[in-house]
């Protein structure tokens, strides 16, 4: 959801953009989504929202005079529904455009209508159009000091509280809904503004992936593993197509050779970004593997895991291990069969994910390796080297032990037991984030919902005729806790009275 921890990788996000360690050096999955967004994002989808801004301080934890420079943060908001006194669900945004998440959280408005509820999609700062210096906000550290994630959460306590104020509704209950980065952010805003929103939904949110907290493997080991649940053969094929690629890189014509070989616009100036492209879309592939097609990261079919692995399996026997991969990728990238070729190095950021790079090396740090057991070049994690490419593009040194201080993680289960309450952590298995998620329930209001298939916050997607029947029950008990936690508000509101 999203982009996905774009996280630097990734958490596109869009948790969107994940980022890991080679001899190539310091390489961003997240510049692959940006290219296959250009074409999508030239004409945005009609979303039945009004479109506000709302002056948001700069700074909230000080009070210097600059910490009062007004930026205009977006917002989304939708009426239609809602009956004055009634719920408001609040969605807190990812990294990247607004639009682009409430577009793809279809799940809110299906239920809004049963709950009477407003609905609300807040930007995060630094991110689409809420960008509080201009052009100039991920230029350096002298402006991007105050992008993190708790300017984020006092952003939404913020709005929120003034929002209900104009509306004439202070009592109304707030729930909280987010995926993958903005998943993180729901569950964190009701751990630290419990007075203002009475529950979270938190899909596909990878707290734990934080400190050590699980083994540096699970992300590409998950990937891994929904390739060879498809296809042992299709697994093996991937595994072996990286060697053949360092062969074709070394021989005399080898860029040339490649460029032919991935359709490329340009010529190719290194074999890391080829590879780079090549792991990006089994990556994204493996994260928004829904069971009906999409077009989140990329216009998919239906299970697209299962579609890359028939492409694959359907070669002759004996056939070229990369032509074979690259086909398989080519779903991804070219599902339309509409591209004559590929723009493989020339990234673009049409969603506003610039700043996840300066998140990651600051407060975001969630260290990945890769196992010779995957289906991915083998790599350990070399936080040095992270820690020098940081300071080389910002000025700054990680703070790898920060999310966990801040908000906690280890030991989570006994911790939140004592004083943690209403939050559903939601989680599909073939979701490579999923292994750094809550996954099994800590006390009676904090609850685990996990599905065998499901992939990247699939239950924050708007429901289709074609869904499959542990989708439509997962979301039926998120409907049926979120009802608790209201009719529980409004029973103790009445007993205040």
């Amino acid at each position: 959801m999203s982009a996905c921890l774009c996280l630097v990788f990734l958490f596109f996000t869009s948790f969107a953009e994940a980022t890991y360690y080679t001899r190539g050096g310091f390489h961003h999955l997240s510049s692959s989504l940006r290219q296959i967004k250009k074409a999508s994002s030239k004409s945005k989808p009609e979303l039945p929202f009004e479109t506000r801004y709302f002056p948001q301080n700069l700074d909230h934890f000080s009070f210097r005079p600059e910490s009062y420079k007004v930026f205009h943060q977006k917002y989304l908001i939708n009426r239609r529904f809602w009956r004055k006194g009634g719920p408001i669900f609040v969605y807190t945004g990812n990294e990247g455009d607004i639009d682009w998440f409430a577009s793809n959280t279809g799940f809110m408005s299906d239920i809004a209508p049963k709950f009477q509820a407003l609905l609300v999609f807040i930007e995060h700062r630094f991110y689409g159009e809420s960008t509080p210096f201009g052009k100039k906000s991920p230029k350096s550290a002298e402006t991007l000091g105050y992008l993190n994630s708790q300017q984020a959460l006092a952003d939404y306590a913020v709005l929120i509280r003034s929002l209900k104020q104009n509306l004439s509704s202070e009592a109304s209950p707030v729930v909280v809904f987010g995926g993958s980065y903005g998943g993180m952010l729901a569950a964190w805003f009701r751990l630290k503004y419990p007075h203002i929103a009475i529950g979270a939904l938190a899909s596909s949110a990878p707290i734990l992936h934080f400190d050590n907290i699980v083994p540096l493997t699970s992300f590409y080991d998950a990937i891994s593993q929904d390739f060879k649940d498809a296809s042992v053969n299709c697994f093996k094929v991937i595994k072996r197509s990286w060697e053949e690629l360092e062969a074709v890189s070394n021989m005399k014509q080898g860029l040339p050779e490649l460029s032919k070989k991935f359709r490329t616009c340009k010529g190719l100036h290194s074999i890391y970004t080829a590879r780079d492209w090549l792991m990006s879309a089994f990556v994204y592939t493996a994260m928004v593997n829904y069971a009906t097609a999409a077009n989140f990261m990329a216009p998919l079919p239906g299970y697209p895991v299962e579609q890359m692995c028939k492409i694959i399996d359907g070669f002759p026997r004996g056939s070229n291990n990369l032509d074979r991969a690259f086909a398989a990728a080519s779903l991804y990238y070219n599902y339309s069969g509409s591209k004559k070729c590929f723009e493989i190095e020339q990234p673009t950021d049409d969603h506003g994910l610039d700043g996840w790079g300066w998140q990651a090396c600051t407060e975001m740090v969630m260290p990945m390796s890769c196992s010779n057991q995957s289906m991915f070049p083998p790599y350990e994690n070399d936080y040095e080297a992270f820690q020098e490419q940081c300071m080389g593009k910002y000025g700054v040194k990680p703070r790898p032990h920060w999310i966990t201080t801040e908000f906690g993680g280890k030991r989570i289960e006994t911790v939140l037991r004592r004083f943690g309450s209403n939050i559903i952590f939601s989680n599909g298995m073939q979701d490579p984030w999923s292994r750094g998620g809550v996954l099994k329930n800590i006390s009676s209001s904090i609850i685990a919902l996990v599905t065998k298939k499901g992939a990247h916050h699939s239950d924050l997607r708007a429901a289709t005729k074609d869904d499959p029947e542990w989708l439509k029950e997962q979301r039926t008990q998120e409907v049926t806790i979120i009802e608790q936690w209201i009719t529980e508000y409004y029973r103790d509101l009445r007993e205040e009275e």
